[in-house]
């Protein structure tokens, strides 16, 4: 069954899903600046299960991660105590490369670029259903500041969105901020959102099927979509 969290924006239901259950299986400001130098190398831990001890590392109290896109860099600070369990696992799905080669599949100019289902639907599925319970809301869903998205209480896995606006009248529907960029928000402003709201709302990626059919889907039917090329942990 589909599970969805619907955002009333003015006039305009948005949804934020977690994805379609397929019924036979069951969804700052410049990017000139210099960048920051990488931090030391981590183990390697694989994307691929949410349950090896690699992908439960603390996150440090406060941290920096480089992300390469198809539209240049920008950079995301962390701060663990604005959401503790939040920061741990995007920082152990920072570290482990599951980011790398992912579409921001819904980018809605003037509220949010989303992003954060696996290329891989075999990878998509392991953490399907890996939540995280929730973290209280301590900052506000301002312009440039990131957050898990939901599907209801309790049900973040690995989907973020960056606000675009003043959101904050998310704040009270249960999505954390967990940090902000503090360099390169021309290039999230500039990611491709011609598409719009996704299907069944609108002409955008399903979500079900990015699960199922993971980049293939994307790559023949959304050409346009800006991806993520590597996203790394780096120092301050």
């Amino acid at each position: 069954m589909s599970r969805y969290v619907f955002l009333l924006l003015g006039t305009a239901a948005l949804a934020c899903q977690r994805g379609e259950r397929p019924a036979a299986a069951g969804t700052t400001t410049s990017g000139a600046a210099t960048q920051p130098a990488p931090a030391s190398p981590t183990s390697p831990t694989s994307p691929t299960s949410p349950t090896s001890p690699g992908m439960h590392e603390r996150a440090p109290a406060t941290f920096q991660a480089r992300f390469e896109t198809s539209k240049g860099d920008f950079v995301i600070e962390v701060h663990r105590d604005w959401a503790p369990l939040g920061a741990d696992r995007f920082y152990n799905l920072v570290n482990s490369g599951f980011f790398d080669g992912v579409r921001f599949f819904r980018v809605i100019s003037g509220f949010m670029a989303q992003f954060g289902i696996h290329g891989d639907p075999k990878v998509a599925a392991a953490w399907r259903d890996a939540t995280i319970a929730d973290d209280p809301v301590r900052q506000h869903n301002a312009r440039g500041m990131l957050s898990f998205a939901t599907a209801g209480p309790n049900t973040r896995t690995t989907q973020l969105f960056i606000n675009y606006a003043d959101n904050s009248r998310l704040d009270g529907m249960g999505f954390a901020p967990i940090g902000q960029i503090v360099r390169g928000m021309a290039v999230v402003d500039r990611l491709y959102a011609a598409y719009g709201e996704g299907a069944p709302a609108g002409h955008g990626p399903s979500q079900g099927r990015i699960q199922t059919e993971g980049n293939e889907y994307l790559a023949r039917d959304f050409p346009q979509l800006d991806q993520i090329k590597r996203a790394t942990i780096v120092a301050r």
